[in-house]
């Protein structure tokens, strides 16, 4: 075989290993957009049970009314009383005290004898530290023999602790005043517990491009474990469903504003046919459905497989923020 020959056969076999690259990646390309718009199904019960909606926010745990309690003038304390931590009612001595003139008073009379102390002591009775209101000490700055001047925060007092949330102006507008809602504290996260909307801010607060509103969440029983400066997460129930039939979010399609779910019942090796439902709330996860289905009814749930593992969404899936 000549040369030329011998490179003609070889230009032959290049183009015919071309041609049977190319229709092999055609073929695979067919067979793989096949797959993809092939449906497929699975099944899902209607079933009856409890909904409930709720707004997601973040909190801490501060005082409804913080109050610093300072001395009515300057001088040393003879003895505490209160401890920090402690509930204490309006009027309630939490401290005695001597004024600089008594302390000086006093410390001649000690070195003169009792019979002086107690002469003087009579003569010149100390000053007592008040509770302003009831409420809990949630701060001590104070010990027997300390000196302080009047500026000085002695006790510092809250009446209630309350959790002060972080609304997003996008929920601001489904929250009410007396509304329900949960609390749980990162430091506790397995004891939660109620609360109220006790407040909802008129201004608002821009942080990074995001507007909130700040909500008192008020817990109708303080747990002894909450402490001012906890992270809190708050839960706000803006809507209960009870005993309603309900069905997973991704086996109802929207379309044109109506509600649509597949049922699993029908001619065999047909096509399942669509019917329309009326649905009420949805917490992302499951939907109420006022009409159209029964309880205990077998449903088809179709997602479309897609290269990426990637199933076609219901628009009632869950969001970031509520749930």
């Amino acid at each position: 075989m000549s040369v030329v020959e011998r490179m003609r056969a070889h230009r032959k076999a290049i183009a015919v290993v071309a041609v049977l690259v190319v229709g092999a990646a055609v073929a695979a390309y067919w067979w793989r957009t096949g797959r993809e718009a092939q449906p497929a199904y699975r099944e899902a019960a209607v079933t009856r049970g409890n909904l409930e909606i709720t707004i997601l926010s973040t909190g801490v745990v501060q005082p409804e009314n913080r109050l610093e309690i300072k001395p009515p003038i300057p001088g040393r304390a003879v003895e505490v009383l209160a401890r920090e931590g402690q509930t204490v009612t309006k009027g309630q001595i939490l401290a005695w005290m001597s004024s600089t003139e008594r302390a000086a008073l006093m410390d001649a009379a000690h070195a003169k004898g009792p019979e002086e102390v107690k002469r003087w002591e009579e003569l010149y009775r100390a000053t007592p530290i008040l509770a302003p209101i009831g409420g809990t000490l949630i701060l001590r700055n104070i010990e027997p023999g300390q000196t302080f001047t009047g500026n000085d925060a002695v006790f510092v007092m809250s009446d209630r602790l309350t959790v002060k949330a972080q609304v997003d102006e996008t929920d601001i507008a489904q929250i009410r005043l007396h509304e329900p809602a949960r609390i749980v504290l990162d430091a506790y996260p397995d004891q939660a517990f109620p609360g109220r909307v006790n407040q909802i801010a008129y201004d608002a607060k821009t942080v990074n491009n995001v507007t909130t509103y700040e909500v008192d969440v008020l817990p109708q029983q303080t747990p002894a474990f909450m402490r001012s400066g906890m992270t809190a997460n708050v839960s706000f129930v803006i809507a209960t469903r009870r005993d309603v039939l309900l069905v997973p979010s991704d086996a109802v399609k929207v379309r044109d504003g109506h509600s649509y779910v597949l049922p699993a019942a029908g001619a065999k090796g047909a096509a399942p046919l669509e019917r329309e439902i009326r649905a009420g709330v949805s917490d992302g996860k499951h939907i109420e459905v006022l009409e159209g289905v029964t309880e205990g009814e077998p449903l088809l749930v179709s997602r479309l497989r897609t290269g990426g593992g990637r199933a076609e969404s219901s628009p009632f899936m869950p969001s970031t923020r509520r749930r």
